[in-house]
This record gives structure tokens, C-alpha cells and sequence, in this order.
């Protein structure tokens, strides 16, 4: 084990130059920079999300020797849209995040995430303003947008829409991915697309230029809108470039019983996967209740933009102290 970093002074300096770059693309733009807490009395609901946890013992409320959960956030999304709710205006944001899950080489638990959010935007004006962003920073070509299905049929040749868990099982097979806990009865449409697309797809996509998918199955909807010319799908975009997924962003649901109704779902799919319920964030849903804006989001990862700009091949090179040397 070292002490020292993984990040050299070159690459110190040039990240703090992309900071720079950041802060100056959303100040011309009229954007303003906010803080919330990292720590929260709630997290999200998200099956695919793990918060990391602490004890406090001293809320208001508490008794003698009484200590309460606190989550560190996994983004700094609730807090954002209750600023939105209590009438800001377009945000953006530079925080750590924190989630539970293994280090690798494009992943470390405490990680640098830029959130945004622009009041009036639908997802597609968000996608342009993501697009000028990293043309800023990785002067890389123009992006190519696809749908959801657009991508599934190029690639693999079947609809996801309409694809039968029996179809998406025989194409795992043929592309000899398929393990036994694929074909378990808990595993459901959802998480075999997702396999397929991370597995499958995901490393022919955004090569060149970075590569927009729009249009979400409604199953993996989160926090955005239903698409009004098709139900079947949802405002939500994710962003690929050079093996990287860098980018998630939605047209905002701002409907809060649509809104709670997913968050009870996702409890209910965490009790049949056995995994514990999370607490409904209450503070949310009241900020949802009082009337978020029509406004688009986008949460983009720091040290994954970093990378690609350095063109390093691993996190560690990008962060002070990766959580081995933390």
C-alpha cells in the first residue's frame, strides 16, 4: 500500500482546468452553482442503488443516547429539485456522491458527479446542451442519437419493447453470456434488457462520437416523464463514448403520485429480490407536492469526463486517493 497519489501534478492541474471549463460553459449560459448536504435522513428507493449509511446522534428529536440513519447521497438530485420546487432557477451542481457498490476501473464508491438542471428544457434541448458540453471539453465529433429500440434492432435484431423473456434469453445464449442466475424467476424483462444492452450493445456504441439513447423502456423510467406519443416509453437519455457510460438524464416527472407510485413499486420489487425497503423520502414528496417546474436533469460523472479527456484507462489516475489508498 502507498501513501501517496494515484493523481500526478500533470494531471492535477489539467483536471482543475476542466473544472474551470465546467464552471465557465454554465456561467455563460446563466446557470448557478449551488451546495446541498451530502448526508440526508432519506435515500432512493432505485433497486439498482446502494446508499451508504452513518448514525447521528444528535437530530432534535432525538432522545439520550438515541441514534438515527443518515444516508450519504447517491446524487444530489432530491435536494436539487427541492430548491427547483421552492423557486430557483436553473442549478447546476459539483458534488461527491456515494455508492455502495465494487471498485473497478471506471467506478470508485466516492465518486464526482456534475448534476444540472434547466427550467423550460425538454430532454432533447438538454441532450444539445450535454452534446456542446463535451464537445467543449473532449473536442470530440458530433453525437449520434438513437432510441432505445433504434439500438436493439441495429445491434442484436429484436424490439425491445415487445421482446418475450424466452427471446431475450435465447439471445443471451446465442452470444454465449448466459449464467444460471439469468434464468432464476426473479429475474424479470428489466434486468435481461439491461444485461443485454451493458453486455451486448453497449461496447459497439459511441466509438467515434458520443452516442445519445432516448426513450427508455417506462419500466426503467426513474424520475422522468412517460413520452406522450408512445406510452410505452419514457423521456430519459443516457450517453455513451469510448466504453464509457458518462451520462443519465430526464424530462423531470414533476407529477408527485406518479412520482410515489414508482417509489412504492421499487420497494416492492426490493422485497422480492430480498432486499430491504427504503423509506419514501417525505421531504421530496412534499417538494414534488408544492409543484416542481417543467425542467430537464442530467447527472454526468467528473472523473469519467477526466478520464476520457486524459485518455487514461483507469479511474485511479484521476482521483486523488482511490477508496484502497483512501
Amino acid at each position: 500500500m502507498s501513501w501517496q497519489p494515484t493523481l500526478t501534478w500533470e494531471n492535477a492541474q489539467k483536471r482543475a482546468k476542466i473544472l474551470q471549463q465546467i464552471r465557465q460553459f454554465f456561467a455563460d449560459r446563466n446557470v448557478v452553482e449551488v451546495e446541498t448536504p451530502a448526508l440526508s435522513l432519506a435515500t432512493v428507493t432505485d433497486v439498482h442503488l446502494d446508499a451508504m449509511s452513518c448514525r447521528y446522534n444528535f437530530l432534535n428529536d432525538s432522545a439520550a443516547q438515541q441514534s438515527h440513519n443518515l444516508y450519504l447521497q447517491t446524487s444530489p438530485e432530491f435536494h436539487m429539485k427541492r430548491l427547483l420546487a421552492s423557486g430557483y432557477g436553473c442549478i447546476y451542481q459539483i458534488a461527491k456522491a456515494f455508492r455502495h457498490e465494487d471498485a473497478g476501473r471506471h467506478h470508485n464508491p466516492e465518486f464526482t458527479l456534475l448534476e444540472w438542471y434547466r427550467i423550460g428544457f425538454d430532454h432533447f434541448t438538454l441532450i444539445n446542451e450535454v452534446a456542446e458540453l463535451l464537445q467543449q471539453i473532449l473536442h470530440c465529433e458530433p453525437p449520434i442519437i438513437l432510441t432505445y429500440q433504434e439500438v436493439f434492432i441495429e445491434h442484436v435484431g429484436i424490439d425491445p419493447l415487445t421482446a418475450s423473456v424466452h427471446t431475450l434469453l435465447s439471445l443471451i445464449e446465442r452470444h454465449g453470456k448466459l449464467s444460471d442466475w439469468l434464468m432464476e424467476d426473479t429475474v424479470d424483462n428489466d434486468t435481461l434488457l439491461q444485461f443485454i444492452f451493458s453486455e451486448i450493445i453497449e461496447p459497439h456504441i459511441g466509438i467515434h462520437a458520443p452516442c445519445f439513447i432516448h426513450l427508455f423502456p417506462k419500466s426503467q423510467a426513474s424520475l422522468a416523464k412517460i413520452c406522450p406519443d408512445d406510452k410505452r416509453v419514457a423521456q430519459r437519455f443516457e450517453c455513451y463514448y469510448k466504453g464509457v457510460e458518462l451520462v443519465n438524464g430526464f424530462h423531470e416527472l414533476t407529477d408527485p403520485e406518479i412520482q410515489l407510485q414508482r417509489f412504492q413499486e421499487d420497494n416492492a420489487k426490493r422485497t422480492k429480490l430480498g432486499l430491504q425497503e427504503r423509506a419514501i423520502d417525505q421531504q421530496f414528496m412534499l417538494a414534488l407536492s408544492n409543484g416542481l417546474p417543467q425542467c430537464s436533469g442530467v447527472a454526468l460523472g467528473i472523473d469519467r469526463l477526466v478520464m476520457l479527456a486524459l485518455q487514461s484507462v483507469h479511474i485511479k489516475n484521476v482521483i486523488s486517493f482511490p477508496i484502497e489508498s483512501a
